[in-house]
């Protein structure tokens, strides 16, 4: 049966600089997984691991809603954001979905976010 909460995409971009998104077009990638993968919304946000990426988390997350995370490494990204999503009364681990889409090309990233949500039932 097909989960019905549609979660928010939110793109962490690691500033733009590193290395592992250099073979990735954001914008496609961003475009795709709003217009053709039924979420909610799609977020870019520079650098989520930082004092304004904590801010961020406590200002848009919000408990009961779904999200899916492009960007590093599932482990580092639980790392950085559990404080600031505890604070809100978020819990990672039920709803958060971390995906690491680092080092891809873009059609890669497209088939790993589309992978993705149909793990989580989408």
């Amino acid at each position: 049966m097909k989960n019905t909460q549609k979660p928010v995409f939110i793109m962490c971009y690691c500033t733009g600089e590193c290395p592992g998104f250099q073979s990735l077009n954001l914008w496609q990638l961003v475009n795709r997984v709003r217009n053709e993968m039924g979420i909610e919304f799609a977020i870019v946000h520079p650098q989520l691991c930082v004092d304004d990426g904590e801010r961020f988390w406590k200002f848009a997350a919000k408990p009961g809603v779904k999200y899916l995370v492009g960007g590093c490494d599932p482990r580092m990204q639980r790392k950085m954001y559990k404080d600031a999503l505890d604070e809100v009364g978020v819990d990672f681990d039920s709803q958060i979905t971390a995906i690491d889409l680092r080092n891809m090309e873009t059609e890669q990233a497209i088939a790993k976010v589309k992978e993705t949500l149909a793990q989580m039932g989408m």
